[in-house]
Order: structure tokens, then sequence, then C-alpha cells
């Protein structure tokens, strides 16, 4: 079944050009150029179209936690079903597991503080999130645009940074091997020093997702 965590890993990685990152701590990859240039551009159109201040879940109390802009992305837009069948055709993943997709704008100074992606079992917010659809099992980012200084993304507890790249995708897997949640995949979007940064971020869930 290719919602099994091995099985998509192994397609993933069963793809040209997609390198798996060394370490084993998490399950992670990367491919450079993964989007073309002009699909990024028409990204970044829309993203500034229906851009609004970025949330989080479990608020701690960081007004600067996270400081970027979201757009939320419809699924009727040809631009975002051209994503979805790019993403489909890497992972073999059930499309009805994915959250809708999601952009981000990161102006001078913007950055999302170091988080995971899944919702922490216990925290505020876990049963108002991940009772429907369960937790998030797989993120897959892709950066739209080149910075001209900042924005990495970092992975601290990895030793891993990733610079933004035009169409450059990321992506892991937010759980263990024992579907237990992976705390090495926090990371940090790191502030931009120079320029915007755009990425487009698509998250999977345990369930068929009922949002």
């Amino acid at each position: 079944m290719t919602t099994l965590p091995d099985s998509i890993a192994a397609k993933i990685a069963a793809q040209p050009g997609v390198q798996r990152v060394p370490t084993p701590k998490a399950v992670l990859f990367q491919r450079k150029r993964f989007v073309a240039p002009d699909l990024a551009e028409e990204l970044m159109t829309l993203i500034d179209a229906g851009r609004r201040p970025s949330t989080i879940a479990d608020d701690n109390g960081d007004p600067v936690f996270r400081t970027s802009e979201t757009c939320d992305l419809s699924a009727e837009l040809p631009a975002v079903q051209k994503i979805e069948a790019l993403l489909a055709d890497l992972s073999g993943i059930d499309p009805a597991f994915g959250e809708p997709l999601q952009g981000q704008r990161y102006a001078e100074g913007q950055e999302f503080k170091p988080h995971t992606d899944y919702f922490a079992p216990g925290g505020r917010d876990f049963a108002k999130f991940c009772t429907l659809s369960g937790n998030r099992t797989w993120t897959f980012m892709i950066y739209l645009n080149d910075v001209a200084a900042g924005g990495a993304t970092r992975f601290k507890l990895l030793d891993k940074t990733f610079q933004p790249e035009t169409g450059k995708l990321l992506c892991w897997n937010n759980r263990l091997p024992d579907g237990g949640i992976n705390p090495a995949t926090l990371h940090h979007g790191m502030k931009v020093r120079k320029g915007v940064k755009y990425v487009i971020t698509k998250w999977y869930r345990e369930k068929p997702w009922r949002g």
C-alpha cells in the first residue's frame, strides 16, 4: 500500500534526481529543479494576491514566533493542479490524504522559528486539528525562488541546512519507523536577510483529509 511510510520513501528514492539526505535520524529527501521556473512564477503571483498573516497551532505566547504570510491555494487553480500531479507522481500517496496546498511568503526579517510540522500529542490544540484526519505524516516543501540572503531551512538536530533555490523540493517523513512522531524533524525557516522568499507546502495525514 502506498500509504505506508516505507513504500513512500522507496518510491521517492527511486525517482530521477532525488537525493536522500545522509542522516540516520530522519527520512529526508531533496530534488533540485523539481518545479519549472514558469510554474514557480505563476505560484508566486498567486501567493502575492492571496496572502494573509500566518498562524500557528498551540500558540506559545511568542508574538514573533512565525512572522511570515500564508496563502491558501484553491484546488481549482491550474497551477495548483500541476503541483498536485507532480507530487502524486513523485510519492504515490493517495491525494485523498493531502491537506490543501498552501503558499508562504517571507519578506526581509521574517522567519518561522524552530518547529515541527506534526501536532504534539497532548498539545492544547491536538484534538482540534487531529480528531478527523489524524496527525501529519509527510511534508513536501518547494522553494519557488532564489533569495539574495538568508531564508535557509535549518534542521538543527540533523545538522543540515538547505538554501532556497528556484524549484527545489524538500520532503520528509514526520514519523519514526514505529509510527510515532519524530522530534528530529524540528526545523527553522530562518530569517530572510535580503529579498523575499516564496515556498509552497503540502502536508499529508494519517487518514483521508476532512478539514
